[in-house]
């Protein structure tokens, strides 16, 4: 008999250097495990000289929620955009109005809190380091 499994999708955010003060700020907010290895630490040490202290892979786990995220970056480097965004749904008022005002912190936030026509307490904003995010707390069932 085979077992039923269903596979997980969780998000992995690449950063320029930032990574584990945003991991930093994300476990302070969230909560959770977080586990995370620097290119020193790892078997690749000897081959990147020079990026020793950035953050080859980390992992934030707090309950159904796992996030990813690294300092590594291809040749291409960077480019910031607006192609994801992180969208958190929260299970309680309370949950959400802690969650939102942790993590707005020198965030630009684009829409504050409020109750929405599909009867949801929702905002959403650019975090500190270019994330961007939606929290929503469904409040009623949708129309």
């Amino acid at each position: 008999m085979q077992k039923n499994s269903m596979a997980q999708l969780n998000p992995y955010i690449t950063f320029s250097g930032n990574c584990r003060a945003a991991f930093d700020f994300y476990k302070f907010c969230l909560g959770g495990n977080l586990t995370l290895q620097t290119v020193g630490e790892s078997p690749m040490a000897d081959q990147m000289p020079a990026m020793q202290d950035l953050i080859m892979h980390v992992s934030l786990a707090t309950g159904t929620l796992t996030l990813m995220g690294s300092d590594m970056l291809g040749p291409e480097g960077l480019t910031a955009g607006n192609n994801m965004t992180l969208s958190l749904n929260c299970d309680s008022e309370k949950e959400i109005n802690d969650y939102f005002a942790k993590l707005s912190v020198g965030a630009k936030v684009t829409h504050p809190l409020k109750e929405e026509f599909w009867g949801g307490i929702y905002g959403d904003f650019t975090d500190q380091f270019g994330v961007r995010w939606m929290l929503n707390f469904q409040k009623q069932p949708m129309p």
